[in-house]
């Protein structure tokens, strides 16, 4: 920036000569613009996260309280404390990032639909149609 403010040559002339993208040369330029400083700030995709250290350390102490809570239970208990509405995902992936993981429940009736087996399931190869009409 003191090469271009002195007029030593374009930014396009000077991002060559400094071996820089003339696109980078154009942000650094555009922020001392309008802030004076041509340290660019640091870049982050979208909105700041709404699950601060505050929100953190109390579903550390939820998980440590109850381990077998459900992720809907927690969501639940987050709102009514801390006001804070999640999604079940968005609760999932914070607990992830913590390394935390929610007990399973092994009181909870199993699933009532049996999955199939191998030995129920119907051989294809005598009974298709396709092989019928082949011979």
């Amino acid at each position: 920036m003191q090469a271009y403010e002195k007029g030593q040559g374009t930014l396009a002339e000077l991002a060559e000569r400094f071996g820089v993208s003339l696109g980078w040369a154009k942000k650094v330029s555009a922020a001392y613009t309008r802030t004076g400083q041509t340290d660019l700030p640091e870049w982050r995709r979208g909105p700041a996260s709404r699950v601060t250290a505050a929100v953190q350390d109390w579903i550390r102490k939820q998980i440590r309280q109850q381990p077998d809570v459900t992720l809907r239970e927690l969501q639940q208990q987050l709102e009514a404390a801390q006001g804070l509405r999640l999604s079940i995902g968005r609760l999932w992936l914070a607990l992830r990032q913590l390394g935390l993981w929610l007990k399973k429940r092994h009181s909870t009736p199993r699933n009532a639909i049996r999955k199939p087996t191998a030995s129920a399931a119907k051989s294809s190869a005598k009974g298709s149609a396709r092989l019928r009409r082949s011979s």
